[in-house]
């Protein structure tokens, strides 16, 4: 760990078992099997609107959000203030439509780049100052279809990538948590977009 202080992990998705294995839901897939890795269980806190996991030991906090994807900021600063996190130890995984399938980017700040669940976090935070963690899941041939398109499943033959890319980004959260940003940005982003 490279801080004493709390650093809480946030995956973006919709709850309930019809948006289970949506595109829109990479980020709650990303943060269970982080969790796993950890060995943390999640438990219900009404208090945060989320399912939360700690690792005491380690000073780490797992959250999902059960607000949906577009009211994400209220759940996010309430963990925050109950946990007592500053932005800056706050990572969010979330979809990205404008990265390809099977790529992902780990950035210190930004715009929510069209993210509703990112710009419902910055609107309550009052800041872009957090880190997020994109995974790409490409866009639709109409744009049109966007709406529809991140809240379809992954096709049978895009699985094996999902997987992929899935694995790839709980190597990503863990060495933010052991590396900080800096670093897990320099190793992760220079890697070699997946074909």
């Amino acid at each position: 760990m490279i801080s004493d202080r709390a650093k809480l992990i946030v995956g973006l998705g919709n709850p309930g078992l019809v948006y289970a294995g949506s595109r829109h839901n990479i980020g709650f897939v990303v943060v269970k099997s982080l969790a796993r890795s950890l060995k943390i269980n999640f438990k219900r806190d009404s208090s945060v609107s989320a399912l939360v996991g700690k690792a005491l030991a380690q000073n780490i906090i797992l959250a999902l959000p059960q607000t949906y994807m577009n009211l994400s900021g209220i759940a996010v600063n309430a963990l925050l203030k109950k946990f007592k996190v500053i932005p800056e130890d706050l990572l969010v995984v979330c979809d990205d439509l404008d990265l390809e399938l099977g790529k992902m980017k780990i950035r210190p700040q930004g715009s929510s780049g069209g993210q509703r669940g990112i710009e419902s976090i910055i609107e309550r935070l009052g800041t872009q100052d957090f880190c997020r963690l994109r995974i790409g899941i490409g866009r639709p041939n109409n744009p049109q279809d966007a709406a529809k398109y991140v809240l379809s499943g992954f096709l049978r033959k895009e699985k094996t990538q999902v997987k992929q890319i899935e694995e790839e980004a709980v190597g990503c959260c863990r060495s933010w948590i052991d590396n900080g940003i800096v670093q897990t940005m320099n190793n992760f982003n220079a890697k070699t977009p997946r074909a």
